[in-house]
């Protein structure tokens, strides 16, 4: 038997960690090659990862709700000699040449299981410890797993990275930042608490127990969503009113796609110098024009979107300046060959933008079906990392929300966003008469950049006139 250390993969364009969100797999079970070991969260989806290895699995590096970087070791497996746990020998794909580090291909789509080292940022490297009950709550901090004992205790715990207490206090020994993070979280002083692990370590368990003690009620922690009693204490002669019975603040911390939305929003606005123009349009042609595409295909349905996307990939061959973006390193403004066009979805995770690489090749059907099964994928979580970047033009329906206008954040690096408005009823003047028609509003917002308001007034104005008469598009293709 040998045992191979299988590291977590290169995750994909600048994801240089990931969060273990569920672990599938168990210390003592048998797996095979290329099957799922964990679900882990980055900051583009959450992802399957399968393991290149066949045996016994001997540790498990890391606790759910644990931060990874790319390259430490995820999971230890027993191989047995020839590669195979049947004793067979390893196939076709799933050989592993130690030397290389070269996986079965089958990790992750698109990025396969290689370690290549990412620029990261500096996170406490955690293996699980388990117990004589087969918990893992006690995790060490230097990456390596810590191998029971026949009586079902620790070996050794090796405590590592750890900031060096000020001189003169004592300190709680406490090895998990999760169990630090967890006693903040319910208000526990950890210099009260008497630790039940190897050595007095303080564990999960201890800070649940002192939780109930000082409440009264079941310490239940939710994932992520954690209520505290976070009020700053006032000072002065008026004391400060008491805080109704059980009013408490609801702490929600920035992890996984949330972080990587708030990053990324923030560094949008940090960088491109954005302005956004806006026009109303008369939508009841494109509507009616729908209706008769849909009546002589139905078995091939168009959506109101997909028909917004052909008239944006129109206006992005007449306006390529608005089809790019600015590489402030080279001081140089890039204009992509093909429209990769963004699409934003709102999901139970937060706002995505899958991208549908090379839009412009497809004919409107095909669009129609690409967007249906793009953003349901979205949804479901099933896209891979390589689905949500390198967009070059983002469409936004916010008016799916009941929202008439909005002045929505550009896509960094993209340079330009169209948004949408919802579509309603309104007076409207046609042909010198009063009329009820459908409206909806259109807002472009672009970087100034790259381009003057001539340009962005003129991808904006072929937008609205090809809304109200789809006729148009058939002149421009």
């Amino acid at each position: 038997m040998t045992e191979k250390i299988f590291l977590l993969p290169d995750l994909g364009e600048g994801l240089a960690e990931a969060e273990i969100v569920q672990w599938r797999v168990a210390v003592g079970d048998t797996v095979t090659v290329d099957q799922t070991v964990v679900e882990v969260e980055t900051a583009k989806a959450v992802v399957d990862v399968p393991c290149p290895y066949a045996g016994r699995v001997v540790a498990l590096h890391g606790v759910e709700g644990e931060v990874r970087p790319v390259g430490q070791p995820l999971i230890t497996v027993a191989e047995p000699v020839g590669g195979r746990a049947d004793g067979g020998e390893p196939s076709g794909h799933a050989v592993y040449r130690e030397e290389e580090r070269a996986g079965s291909g089958n990790v992750l789509i698109g990025y396969g299981t290689g370690h290549g080292g990412s620029r990261r940022r500096r996170r406490p490297r955690l293996a699980a410890v388990t117990d004589a009950a087969g918990a893992s709550d006690v995790p060490t901090a230097s990456g390596a797993a810590v191998t029971p004992t026949a009586a079902g205790r620790p070996a050794a715990v090796a405590v590592a990275d750890r900031e060096p207490d000020p001189p003169g206090l004592a300190q709680p020994l406490v090895i998990s930042p999760i169990v630090r993070r967890l006693a903040r979280e319910r208000g526990v002083d950890l210099m009260t608490v008497r630790g039940s692990g190897p050595g007095g370590v303080v564990r999960r368990a201890d800070v649940e127990a002192a939780a109930r003690d000082v409440t009264g009620a079941p310490a239940d922690v939710t994932a992520r969503l954690t209520a505290v009693s976070d009020r700053p204490a006032t000072t002065g002669q008026h004391p400060a009113p008491a805080d109704p019975v059980g009013a408490q603040d609801l702490v929600i911390p920035l992890t996984g796609i949330r972080r990587a939305i708030a990053d990324k929003l923030s560094r949008s606005r940090r960088e491109i110098p954005e302005v956004t123009i806006w026009v109303d349009a008369d939508a009841t042609a494109l509507l009616q024009t729908r209706a008769a595409i849909n009546a002589a295909r139905p078995d091939q349905p168009v959506s109101i979107l997909a028909l917004l996307a052909r008239i944006c990939l129109s206006g992005l061959r007449r306006y390529p300046q608005l089809n790019a973006r600015v590489d402030t390193e080279g001081q140089r403004i890039v204009q992509s060959a093909g429209v990769h066009l963004g699409i934003a979805a709102q999901t139970d995770r937060g706002l995505v933008v899958p991208v549908l690489r090379d839009a412009e090749r497809l004919t409107t059907t095909e669009l129609a079906a690409e967007l249906a099964a793009t953003t349901a994928a979205a949804r479901a979580g099933d896209l891979p990392p390589a689905r949500l970047t390198g967009g070059t033009f983002t469409l936004n329906n916010y008016g799916v929300f009941g929202v008439d206008g909005s002045t929505p954040i550009i896509n960094h690096p993209e340079a330009a966003l169209l948004g949408v408005g919802r579509i309603v009823d309104k007076p409207w003047v046609v042909d010198g008469q009063l009329a009820v028609r459908k409206v909806t509003q259109l807002s472009l917002t672009f970087d100034h950049r790259v381009c003057d308001g001539g340009v962005a007034g003129g991808f904006l104005r072929h937008v609205a006139d090809c809304v109200e008469q789809p006729a148009l598009l058939i002149a421009a293709l």
